[in-house]
């Protein structure tokens, strides 16, 4: 028998070690190549969509292939320390270092090139389907299956070089233990924690904590660098120091530790928490990554879903009262509306700005009947002001709930005109990006009285003309005005005008790119929160797996004393359910604080709430865990009792 004949005997009969490293490189490879055939696709449109489409396939393979890397080689270097007991008997038989790590690159080798080969087998055989879910989300006219040496080339090259990369790291940096260590197989290497590092890492991550909720609240965006950092440092030592330091003070309260199952657990979880400090590390790293990764897909749902309730309009077209451009640009946006068929009502508002002697800022004020106008085309109820009567335009969803009991008496100066501000209209009726914060609608009797405008230097337009157009069907307008966004490109580029003399504002466009972007990220953002999820189970299954025969010998032990199965049942979940459910926890409490920060600095933009989203998102992430932990569960059990 030949020294390769050996290494593929080797692979063949440790199928059951190696069959879940094969699982997880073939699937790898899978969703690689997908990806790579989508990216390399004839049909992909060069336009803007198609553009981002290209960026987000290429981020997306660059961040599979390096999680990929460290994925496989964690997973690797856990079935070289099972097989432990093997090689220590081959290096007493007398083979030499060398020739084992042949032996390990060459079985590495194998198991590569066949999910390789699965892999680019099983992901041609599934892009058709994927190919019709990528054309419908991404809107896209067809997406047909397509055969090219481009996709293949690129996996075949890519994951090769990979498991070269892999076998030498696995073989030259594994850790050198004596012959006598090999032949007992997996051992704990007992470590202490310390009392400094456990203060630091319960410190670094309330200080991580505190950081977002900083952020949330004030939205200082400097502060965002500390926060990968700290949590990254703090969740080590959270796991190497804090809770060691728990559990060794649960264990010297004797009227808790000594009890029938809690003696046995507490000595287990601590004994798993000094040998599994990287695996518990790594997995709630991770998982954090997964977390987020779909609760910004849920943000991005969030916004989408409420687009049409905070951009109401159509298409609005604001500019200065003596804009040259006005007349030809409100006729040329309603013959297009009309060519394409789509019905439309047309408001037009003269927006003049005073100086408000309560806050001293400047204010927008619109004439009611302006806005009666233009509420009417919602159904929305009309305003009726008397003279010295205003009220607030809400701008956002917030400041419908702040301006609504808000009570203010203050006076127009410029034209000494006092007003009272006891009310906030109930609806959004403009964008944000339209009115300012301090906007109000007056009666027509006061606003006649305004001759005089306002007269700061920094004040660019005292006066402006506000043209809305409220359209039903206002996502089939995304190329109505494209001569007007070209117009207003060519003015920026020229710089024929320090400002613009006119805003113009297509809410169909803006939507047809958020879609799109949001349609991307969902594609991107699945597959890699998969990948993520799929690695932060394997961790603990391959750890597990280690493990494996020494537990049983455990258990048999205990059996032997009179164990009853529903006893093993019981210490089997003590067991198992800190190394499930422990990482995930903590991944969970930094993803809430990160979605908590997420929130706030939402809110300075966009109103929109993510609770809910983020809320169904966690429910489903801990639904797949509960179903992954029976299913690991009930094979480890069975182990145990074979």
């Amino acid at each position: 028998m030949t020294f390769r004949q050996f290494a593929y005997r080797n692979v063949i009969r440790n199928s059951r070690i190696y069959g879940a490293f094969f699982m997880a490189s073939f699937f790898s490879v899978a969703v690689f190549f997908i990806y790579s055939m989508l990216m390399f696709h004839p049909d992909i449109e060069r336009g803007i969509l198609g553009e981002v489409s290209l960026i987000g396939m290429v981020g997306a393979e660059i961040v599979l292939v390096l999680f990929t890397l460290f994925f496989l080689y964690y997973s690797l270097s856990a079935f070289l320390e099972a097989r432990s007991h093997e090689f220590a008997i081959l290096l007493h038989l007398g083979m030499e270092k060398r020739q084992m790590n042949r032996l390990v690159f060459l079985e590495t080798m194998i198991i590569g090139a066949g999910s390789i080969i699965v892999g680019i087998i099983f992901g041609f055989s599934f892009s058709k389907f994927f190919f019709m879910i990528v054309r419908e989300i991404l809107h896209l006219n067809k997406l047909s299956l397509y055969v090219s040496w481009q996709p293949f080339l690129l996996t075949i090259g890519v994951f090769m070089s990979a498991f070269i990369v892999i076998s030498f790291i696995s073989v030259y940096f594994t850790r050198v233990r004596k012959l006598r260590d090999l032949m007992k197989g997996t051992t704990n290497y007992a470590q202490t924690y310390s009392k400094v590092h456990a203060i630091y890492g319960i410190g670094l991550i309330l200080f991580t904590y505190l950081i977002t909720l900083i952020i949330a609240q004030k939205s200082f965006i400097s502060l965002l660098a500390l926060i990968p950092l700290s949590a990254t440092v703090g969740t080590y030592y959270l796991f190497s120091d804090t809770i060691p330091l728990f559990l060794e003070m649960a264990r010297k309260k004797r009227h808790f530790h000594w009890q029938r199952y809690r003696l046995l657990s507490l000595a287990e979880q601590t004994d798993i928490l000094k040998d599994n400090v990287k695996m518990f590390f790594v997995v709630t790293m991770v998982s954090t990554l997964a977390f987020l990764s779909v609760g910004i897909l849920a943000t991005m749902s969030s916004y989408t879903t409420q687009y049409d309730r905070l951009n109401p309009l159509g298409l609005v077209y604001k500019g200065d009262i003596d804009n040259p451009y006005e007349k030809n640009h409100i006729n040329s946006l309603r013959l297009q509306l009309e060519e394409k068929g789509l019905s439309y009502q047309l408001s037009r508002f003269v927006v003049v700005k005073q100086t408000s002697s309560f806050t001293h800022n400047e204010v927008e004020v619109f004439r009611e009947s302006d806005m009666n106008s233009l509420v009417s085309s919602f159904n929305y109820p009309l305003i009726n002001l008397e003279s010295g009567e205003a009220i607030f335009i809400p701008y956002s969803e917030e400041s419908l709930k702040k301006l609504k009991n808000k009570i203010v008496h203050t006076i127009l100066q410029e034209n000494n005109i006092p007003i009272t501000i006891d009310s906030v209209y109930p609806k959004i009726v403009f964008p944000t990006s339209i009115v300012s914060v301090n906007s109000i609608v007056i009666s027509d009797e006061d606003f006649e009285k305004i001759t005089r405008l306002i007269s700061y230097k920094p004040i660019i337009q005292p006066v402006y003309h506000l043209f809305t157009f409220h359209i039903p069907q206002w996502r089939e307008t995304k190329d109505i005005g494209q001569d007007i966004d070209q117009f207003a490109s060519s003015i920026y580029v020229k710089k024929q005008s320090k400002f613009s003399p006119f805003y113009f504002e297509n809410a169909g466009l803006n939507y047809s790119y958020i879609l799109a972007t949001y349609s991307l990220f969902t594609l991107v953002g699945v597959l890699v929160a998969t990948v993520f999820l799929l690695a932060a189970g394997s961790f603990v299954y391959f750890k597990l797996h280690t493990s494996l025969e020494r537990e049983k010998r455990k258990f048999d032990v205990l059996k032997r004393m009179g164990l009853t199965d529903a006893e093993l049942k019981k210490l089997v979940n003590r067991h198992l359910f800190p190394q499930f459910f422990l990482p995930w926890g903590v991944a969970m409490l930094h993803s809430t604080f990160a979605f908590l920060m997420i929130q706030g600095v939402l809110r300075e933009f966009i109103d929109v709430s993510i609770a809910k989203e983020v809320f169904f998102a966690f429910g489903f992430f801990v639904l797949i865990q509960i179903v992954y932990f029976y299913l690991i569960r009930w094979r480890y059990i069975s182990h145990i009792r074979s």
